[in-house]
């Protein structure tokens, strides 16, 4: 850190270190600066961030303030804070996450919400309702499977990823979560490992990649320089994956099953016609994300 004050100056507290960094990270543009300091800080120091201003004249040793310059300069080149302290909430839930697995975003839990608008909860004493069986497609860390599960627990739940590491840690989270005996995961690259008819759900979900090749790199660094591009790449279009999982998974779905996908703000249109000339979909619904872009389809099997 430039001009800081010495490591064993008593002045080096709470408060002006806070000062400090969010002054350094504005300096690099780096989002939001108050609230990044804040929450490094309190990661080094394990504190609520509330605490931090409770005492706001602790002076920091000199292992505190090693630590926080570490985590200092990985944000400075552009690393997500998700990855530097190695976990995410998502639907009020913490997630841990790494550099193999999407950090999940507040517009996927529309995805959640549209999931959960098909499993209304019964509160009911009348005849309850069979369980119907879900599956997540690309579920990355699980966060998006694992949301629905936790509101919803008495379905059965599946969910796959065709990396390895993204269905070890998917598995930690349901764990982590309470989770481990409601969701399956399993490793598998889309459909592949399913025979078709033989299995079938009642609702398919997924977030797949949807981002075109081109654009990847005129992403935000913290996306393009550290997010799986595998997680990423829709192809040339961004359309490949969506179009795959529509043109496919009629198969794998009930009578009346409901295919759920997170889309691309400005996609709407060609996944309309996608699913027009796949020809096997009905009650094709898009739902507006929290800034008012289209971000979920749902359509039901005819």
């Amino acid at each position: 850190m430039q001009n800081q004050p010495k490591s064993r100056d008593p002045e080096w507290t709470i408060i002006k270190l806070l000062k400090w960094t969010t002054s350094y990270f504005k300096s690099h543009d780096i989002d939001s600066p108050r609230s990044t300091a804040e929450i490094l800080l309190a990661h080094v120091l394990k504190l609520k961030r509330i605490d931090l201003y409770l005492r706001y004249d602790q002076p920091l040793s000199l292992n505190e303030l090693s630590k926080f310059k570490v985590l200092i300069k990985r944000r400075i080149e552009r690393e997500p804070v998700a990855y530097i302290l190695g976990v995410k909430e998502f639907w009020s839930m913490d997630f841990a996450i790494t550099k193999d697995v999407l950090i999940p975003r507040p517009e996927t839990e529309c995805l959640v919400e549209a999931a959960l608008s098909l499993l209304p909860e019964d509160n009911s004493n009348d005849v309850k309702p069979a369980p119907k069986s879900i599956l997540e497609l690309g579920t990355g860390s699980g966060a998006v499977i694992l949301a629905i599960a936790s509101m919803r627990m008495k379905h059965t739940y599946f969910a796959s990823d065709r990396s390895v590491e993204a269905v070890r840690l998917a598995g930690q989270n349901s764990k982590r979560h309470g989770l481990d005996t409601t969701v399956r995961f399993f490793c598998a690259d889309w459909f592949m490992p399913l025979t078709c008819g033989r299995k079938r759900f009642d609702m398919i979900i997924s977030n797949p990649p949807y981002v075109s090749t081109r654009e990847i790199e005129r992403l935000q660094p913290e996306i393009y320089k550290y997010e799986p591009v595998s997680a990423l790449d829709g192809d040339k279009d961004g359309l490949f994956c969506l179009r795959h999982i529509i043109n496919t998974a009629h198969h794998y779905l009930n009578r009346n099953g409901s295919l759920l996908l997170e889309i691309g703000h400005d996609q709407k249109n060609d996944v309309r016609s996608i699913i027009d000339q796949c020809g096997n979909y009905e009650h094709v619904v898009f739902t507006k994300d929290y800034s008012g872009y289209d971000r979920v389809v749902r359509m039901k099997k005819k």
